[in-house]
């Protein structure tokens, strides 16, 4: 399988609170939107491991949001172009900029791009089938802790101790050329999610994560949550499991199955 589909292409649009976002897509038929997650950007989860070209194989229109602040789209330092739940804002823009209907398409994300996803979820969007990879309940419930976490490393960045998490996390920002300035005005940014909310969320859902992985809680007590969840379970931890051949065959398992 390809790493990098040849007919990867790249688009713009314009969203609001001076946000000039880019999305990447490959394949042709249903639409699936997969959204990355904190530091990261659509090429190192969904394009570079293979997941996004597994998909397409399987008959798969793949669009890939870069999220704002991150990748090829916006990274404001205007605090006023961050206000409260803007993720959410920016994809509920993307869904209706390439003017999919309630039912035609499918919607998933990766950590942040899983809180995203069910954010957009809480605020009505009506994909058809949905993932929410390296999520735990309690990331959804409360991210206070993690932004806690990510405010740190980008504020202390150069004093971290080497191989701390932080450090890693560091390390890992600095792969993907991340902009510490504007993800720092970002942090403030992820509203809450009422747990009576996810019993809203009827469609069919995967929840996916590494067996190692409890960056963001309980993957279990997430799936256990829903009124329709699918637990899957891949080997790996936060950072490794999303860079394995078994986290792409599982999403290509799940949105490829339509």
């Amino acid at each position: 399988m390809a790493n990098s589909p040849t007919d990867l292409t790249t688009h713009f649009f314009e969203a609001s609170h001076g946000g000039r976002l880019a999305w990447h897509e490959t394949g042709s038929g249903r639409p699936v939107v997969l959204i990355h997650g904190l530091f990261s950007n659509a090429q190192t989860n969904w394009i570079k491991y293979g997941h996004a070209a597994k998909l397409a194989a399987r008959g798969r229109r793949v669009i890939m949001p870069d999220l704002r602040a991150h990748g090829q789209s916006a990274r404001s330092h205007d605090s006023a172009d961050y206000p409260a739940d803007i993720l959410a804002d920016d994809g509920l823009a993307l869904i209706g900029h390439l003017g999919f209907a309630p039912g035609d398409f499918d919607l998933g994300g990766y950590s942040l791009g899983g809180r995203t996803t069910a954010r957009m979820l809480a605020r009505g969007v009506q994909p058809g089938r949905v993932m929410l990879a390296g999520m735990g309940l309690e990331g959804l419930l409360d991210l206070g802790s993690r932004a806690s976490f990510f405010r740190k490393v980008l504020e202390d960045r150069g004093s971290h101790i080497k191989f701390s998490s932080e450090w890693m996390a560091e390390a890992f920002l600095k792969t993907t050329g991340g902009d510490a300035e504007a993800l720092l005005l970002l942090m403030d940014c992820f509203p809450a999610i009422p747990r009576s909310v996810l019993e809203q969320f009827t469609m069919p859902i995967l929840v996916l994560s590494g067996r190692e992985d409890k960056d963001n809680g309980s993957a279990a007590a997430l799936a256990d949550s829903l009124p329709d969840a699918r637990l899957v379970e891949v080997p790996g931890n936060h950072m490794s499991a999303v860079t394995l051949p078994d986290f792409g065959n599982a999403v290509a398992d799940w949105f490829g199955s339509i």
